[in-house]
């Protein structure tokens, strides 16, 4: 029984450490950046970091250096294949092409939701989601 305890919970993440991961948050970003330490409550400490941002085949990137991570914002968690990064058909551009347009589709998928869970609340009897903004 003891021989399982490293592989539950965080402690599966022993293998991650020093290796490039992809981090998405609760607010939809993606954060790409080496893990460098976590601990049992699944913070993260990533290292080289830098925010993508998608558009299209294209993509952008904001450098963010060392970034802190509380686990309870993290959605998802993996490591990214080094060898099959650079195969990726998308193209880099600045993030200042972007910005713009992925603030604008933000606020659009913002707009939607709100409206979607207005009728969920109104019509179909749904109970409203956590007023914290939390999309989770």
């Amino acid at each position: 029984m003891d021989s399982l305890i490293p592989f539950t919970t965080s402690g599966s993440l022993v293998d991650c450490v020093d290796r490039k991961m992809l981090v998405v948050l609760r607010d939809g970003r993606k954060l790409h950046g080496v893990l460098r330490s976590y601990d049992q409550f699944a913070n993260l400490v990533l290292e080289d970091t830098v925010e993508r941002i998608y558009a299209g085949n294209t993509f952008a990137e904001k450098w963010c250096g060392l970034f802190l991570i509380r686990g309870e914002n993290v959605v998802l968690l993996g490591e990214i294949d080094l060898d099959q990064e650079d195969d990726v058909p998308l193209r880099q551009v600045d993030y200042k092409q972007l910005d713009d347009y992925y603030r604008q589709d933000a606020a659009a998928k913002k707009q939607r939701e709100e409206a979607k869970a207005k009728i969920l609340y109104e019509q179909k009897g749904f109970c409203k989601e956590g007023g914290e903004g939390d999309g989770y």
